[in-house]
């Protein structure tokens, strides 16, 4: 009996995967895509989709608060029940019947089951029901697979029952006590929601809170956490974890101190999902990240595994572990598979100048705590741990006339990172209330490599946020 075959295999039908099969099919191929949970992925249902749903809410609640006319306007607390409510809505309930009807109208085939790699160009599908069936590629393999939340190896921590972020995003209820260990990304944002909605939150972070960032942003998010009644630890860590037969949870910390709560959530760390893909059957490491080149083909000892068939683009390639990204990879990564299947040579060099540019030099991220914080390039730590030659400048968000009128007391500060030599912008971090809709212009400025002088040029409207824009180029033009 002849396997099923199809141009493209794509393993993973997240954000990633759906954006390569969509591109292939555009070009004329044929795609099919396996997928062992729900289509769409961690970000429709455990992460980006619903844990900006459970902040929206209370960072409204917040700006109109900010407005007294609009706060004398407001009676009673958050409804909780009803935030909990729209999350649901924004994860469709935890059912993919949309996606799987757009997969549908854009020409892919779906194999629901768990894809295993089972020689060149091959996947071996198995079912909810233990049934095998393999299917052939005629070009391209690819992996994008994702990743997971890493648990570290705590004694009793495993036995403790922990949530991990799928947890926190998808809870029925709200517990009265949450601790949070780890202070990356998850840990603040989870902080903040679960602070709004009334829950006693202590964080235990072992290197601090988002230490990757600008000091000036770390500094005014701690503030506000410790503002909103959230307790830290920092540069502490567990020793050891105990859940209670009355269902307490107990941890006891490095410093001598115990953090007690009704749940904890570990947010140290994400960890790739390739421990069940038979990997080993081209000579790689079931549960290791996968190793790619500038076009993503994935390498086995340095070189593209053999005949240049297998790639890997998201989180599981580890280049950069944001939904965004992961799409931007996978489109550039479709147009590439076409362009190969038609014959036409691939120019890796081209690509990944670009993609250089793109999955390093310039990626976004916002933030989503309170406050807000989105940052886009290098830091002044990275800029001059590669040795750039930088001046770095910051300015007071909350003067510039257009923050003022956004909110009463207004705190910000915006910071950006000149690459003196280059005369262009390679980082800009800013933070405060509502800045999210700020970053796309760094980003565009940083990709670009717009040139300092030009950017004077480009007049920000009055009066508005971006006005800051002007009050960073005036600072920078101050010589100290």
């Amino acid at each position: 009996m002849t396997n099923p075959t199809f141009d493209v295999i794509i393993i993973g039908a997240g954000p990633v995967g759906e954006n390569v099969a969509d591109r292939v099919v555009q070009g004329g191929l044929t795609a099919a895509i396996v997928e062992r949970e729900l289509i769409g992925g961690e970000c429709s249902y455990w992460a980006c989709m619903p844990t900006k749903a459970l902040l929206r809410d209370a960072a409204a609640l917040r700006a109109v608060a900010a407005l007294p006319g609009a706060g004398a306007a407001v009676t009673g607390d958050l409804d909780v029940s009803a935030v909990l409510r729209r999350r649901d809505s924004f994860a469709s309930h935890w059912k993919d019947d949309g996606q799987a009807a757009w997969l549908e109208s854009a020409g892919v085939t779906l194999f629901r089951g768990e894809g295993r790699i089972s020689g060149t160009r091959q996947v071996s599908v198995v079912d909810s029901f233990g049934a095998s069936q393999t299917l052939d590629a005629r070009h391209a393999v690819v992996i994008a697979t994702g990743s997971s939340a890493r648990v570290p190896e705590v004694p009793g921590l495993a036995a403790a029952r922990p949530w991990t972020s799928r947890e926190a995003a998808s809870t029925p209820t709200v517990p009265e006590r949450l601790a949070i260990i780890g202070g990356g990304v998850v840990g603040v944002e989870m902080a903040t929601a679960f602070s709004a909605f009334g829950t006693a939150v202590t964080i235990v972070a072992r290197d601090g809170l988002l230490p990757a960032i600008e000091p000036f942003a770390r500094e005014l998010l701690t503030e506000s956490l410790c503002a909103k009644g959230v307790s830290l630890h920092l540069s502490t860590e567990p020793t050891s974890v105990t859940r209670h037969d009355s269902g307490l949870v107990h941890i006891d910390l490095a410093d001598g101190t115990a953090v007690l709560a009704d749940e904890v959530l570990v947010a140290t760390g994400r960890m790739p999902n390739t421990s069940r893909l038979g990997v080993e059957s081209v000579g790689l490491t079931p549960g290791d990240w996968l190793t790619v080149d500038d076009a993503l083909l994935v390498l086995r000892d340095g070189a593209p595994v053999e005949g240049a068939w297998l790639y890997a683009a998201g989180d599981v390639s580890r280049r950069v572990l944001l939904t965004h990204q992961g799409k931007y990879q996978a489109r550039i990564l479709g147009d590439s598979i076409v362009a190969r299947a038609q014959g036409a040579a691939l120019d890796a060099t081209a690509w990944g100048r670009h993609a250089f540019t793109a999955d390093d030099l310039a990626v976004p991220q916002v933030i989503f705590a309170d406050p807000e914080i989105a940052s886009v390039g290098l830091t002044v730590a990275e800029a001059t741990r590669r040795g750039l030659r930088i001046r770095a400048v910051e300015y007071d968000l909350g003067a510039v006339a257009g923050a003022s009128l956004h909110a009463d007391g207004y705190t910000g500060r915006a910071g950006m990172v000149v690459d003196e030599d280059r005369g262009v912008i390679v980082g800009f971090t800013v933070v405060g209330p509502d800045v999210a809709e700020l970053l796309h212009a760094a980003t565009i400025a940083i990709a670009g490599e717009v040139p300092i002088d030009r950017l004077w040029h480009a007049v920000p409207a009055y009066p508005t946020v971006s006005e800051v824009w002007l009050r960073l180029l005036e600072t920078y033009g101050r010589k100290s």
